[in-house]
């Protein structure tokens, strides 16, 4: 034997051994030290589980919020659409009551029609009856559009057909209006039957 190998065999033989662990020989201390430990994450388990809880709860309230939100949109949305086909139905009561006065008038000049002999009543009274329809009308928002030696506009005026124009400045203009035209809050709902001429 060499004396490196002999010299390897007495450091091997030093090396002390290793205890064996033993809870019992385990100081008080690390006893204690380990129930703090296992007290604490008791501690922990248990809080963890109460904010999972608490979550738990607040999403269930979450969830009943917007259930019962939905439900109440869904209610407001058939509500509205109930109202807006009871309002299509009577939108035009309005109307129909302002021209009532309006046909009661011609009831009136009818009957007297056969009776009357002063052709010049008879025209007064239409025109009054005539004056308070347009009157009726323009209470509503409708008015007549201008047509007549007006320059013609396709956005008003709808050409039936073309003449030759009665003079030189008359040209690309309304010569004669077939049909009036009315805007109703300034759109156009029915367009002037124009003759322009060219």
């Amino acid at each position: 034997m060499s004396k490196k190998e002999k010299k390897e065999k007495e450091t091997v033989k030093q090396e002390p051994k290793a205890e064996k662990f033993d809870l019992e020989s385990q100081p008080e201390e690390v006893i204690i030290e380990e129930a703090k430990i296992e007290e604490e994450s008791a501690e922990e388990r248990s809080d963890f589980e109460n904010l999972v809880n608490e979550l738990n709860q607040k999403l269930a309230d979450i969830n009943d919020k917007h259930i019962r939100l939905s439900a109440e949109f869904d209610n407001y949305r058939k509500r509205t659409l109930k109202e807006k086909m009871d309002l299509t139905k009577s939108a035009g009561e309005s109307v129909l009551k302002g021209i009532l006065p309006v046909v009661d008038d011609f009831d009136r000049a009818l009957a007297h029609l056969d009776d009357a002999k002063d052709l010049d009543s008879i025209k007064k009274g239409i025109n009054l009856i005539y004056n308070k329809f347009k009157d009726f009308l323009s209470q509503q928002g409708v008015k007549e559009i201008e047509a007549k030696e007006k320059d013609f506009d396709t956005d008003l005026h709808e050409a039936i057909t073309k003449i030759p124009a009665p003079t030189p400045e008359m040209k690309g203009k309304v010569v004669d209006c077939v049909e009036k035209g009315y805007l109703l809050n300034e759109k156009v709902i029915r367009f002037s039957k124009v003759v322009v001429g060219e």
